[in-house]
């Protein structure tokens, strides 16, 4: 193999050296297969390979190159969320008796992908149902983080993390409804964007359809990457109409409101003052605040009209988020967990539970408000261009087999709800926003550290802008100990 190729390489340097005849596509295939062998028995990343369509398909790449022929993922082995439907691979959500759940087609986003050229390696791990901030499941097993084994790698894109920050795909496509990009991101070290709400077909992933369903709202499909501009690539690759749309409209999203870090203004969300965030995540975000200010960045505490202390936004999102989570379910287990929500004493337990047992009007009624936060940061975003906020409260945890419900973690020296994981995701995801998750430190025992930029509707080059000149200015993915070789 040419010493050229670093496995922790960005997507985009790989693809130059493919260009360049600097490596093959099935060379670059067999690194990344070594360093799987060498390392995922240890971090269980990728549960489902496809290594001999794989190394057809690399061999297809580097015939297609040498007729003179391109695309722009033309040899790059990746890898794609249990989830998301690749044709002739199981779509399992991490559930025993969907080991064999089979998927007929290729989702949109992998259609998109393999059209342009990607060589699709396998599919990586997930928590039951992609419902836990943990991977972990009766199927396949623990994932753990590769810069601590003992701790989450995140969830529910948990393998998408671990595989990339391992050096073990350069690419890779994960979903998110409860920050299940970013979450897994920021634990991991990377770049991770949850797509505007419609701007990346939805459908094809299980738990779900094949096919589309527009009362299935927040949850998107997006990519997780090792630099900003790889997720601008695989963005501007996998965004476009839902299947049926397509007859009609395109998508047009616009370029990036801004190129220069100066000339950004920048919202930070205030403090949520019933949720504590880990000190280090919070001394991390004042000192990027500093240095934007120090640039000339217009950057102040501000966040939407009318979202208050965030309680009443975040009970919308959970009624619309508990709704759509427990689809499927049996009644047996929708009653079994509104007994254990109810048991919390909790008003936003209560808010979920209520959701489990409410009526279909409801449903409208809770989008309905969703639509007036809407409103709102259409106007906020006339006055800004990004909203910071920590992309979670805490950082990477040590594995918890507890129950769910049972679950608690420590934050700030406080014991809190180990499900209000999901607030800072929720302040974009409720309303549809774009957001992008980067690194920008690290924790006193080396663990990493993530924010979230959170943009204007279907201005994703904004958000995915900001997170780049970030990296430029201050730096972005390091690669963690033990896995320089093979």
């Amino acid at each position: 193999m040419p010493a050229s190729v670093d496995p922790f390489a960005p997507a985009n340097a790989m693809l130059r050296a493919l260009r360049q005849r600097e490596v093959s596509a099935v060379e670059l295939l067999e690194l990344h297969l070594r360093r799987i062998e060498r390392y995922n028995p240890t971090l269980n990343a990728i549960v489902t390979p496809d290594y001999e369509r794989a190394r057809v398909a690399a061999q297809a790449a580097d015939a297609a190159r040498a007729r003179g022929e391109d695309a722009p993922l033309l040899g790059l082995p990746l890898t794609i969320k249990d989830c998301i439907h690749v044709q002739g691979l199981p779509s399992t959500a991490g559930i025993p008796r969907y080991a064999n759940n089979i998927a007929q087609a290729d989702a949109p986003l992998t259609a998109r992908v393999r059209a342009a050229g990607a060589v699709i390696m396998g599919k990586t791990n997930v928590p039951p149902y992609a419902g836990d901030w943990q991977s972990n499941n009766k199927l396949f097993g623990r994932t753990r983080n590769p810069w601590n084994l003992e701790r989450s790698p995140g969830g529910s894109s948990g393998g998408s993390s671990a595989a990339l920050a391992a050096g073990l795909t350069p690419l890779e496509f994960g979903s998110d409804i409860g920050g299940s990009i970013r979450i897994p991101s920021a634990f991991c070290g990377l770049f991770g964007h949850k797509p505007s709400e419609t701007a990346v077909p939805r459908s094809g992933h299980f738990p779900g359809s094949p096919l589309p369903n527009v009362t299935a709202s927040m949850s998107v499909q997006g990519p997780l990457a090792r630099s900003a501009a790889d997720l601008e690539l695989a963005f501007d690759l996998i965004a476009g109409p839902e299947a049926g749309e397509d007859a009609a409209w395109s998508l047009n999203i616009p370029p990036a409101r801004h190129t220069r870090l100066r000339d950004f203004r920048v919202a930070v969300l205030p403090p949520i003052p019933w949720l504590p965030v880990e000190q280090e995540i919070l001394a991390a975000q004042a000192r990027l605040v500093e240095r934007l200010r120090g640039l000339g960045a217009k950057v102040e505490e501000a966040q939407p009209e009318d979202f208050g202390d965030l309680r009443a936004y975040y009970k919308v999102y959970l009624s619309i988020l508990s709704t759509i989570m427990a689809l499927g379910r049996s009644a047996d287990g929708r009653r079994k967990q509104m007994e254990e929500l109810r048991q919390k004493h909790d008003e936003f337990a209560d808010a979920s539970a209520d959701a489990l047992e409410a009526h279909t009007g409801e449903y409208v009624i809770w989008h309905t408000r969703r639509e007036h936060y809407r409103a709102a940061y259409r106007a906020f975003f006339r006055e800004w261009d990004i909203l910071l906020a920590p992309a979670n409260c805490v950082n990477a945890f040590p594995h918890d087999d507890r129950p769910f419900e049972q679950r608690t973690l420590q934050v700030a020296s406080q014991t809190v709800s180990y499900g209000l994981q999901d607030t800072y995701p929720g302040v974009a995801t409720l309303c549809g926003q774009p957001s992008t998750a980067f690194p920008v430190a690290q924790t006193h025992d080396g663990l990493p550290i993530g924010l979230q930029a959170i943009g204007p509707y279907l201005e994703d080059h904004t958000p995915l802008r900001f997170a780049a000149l970030i990296e430029e200015e201050f730096g972005g993915f390091r690669a963690p100990l033990g896995y320089g070789e093979g």
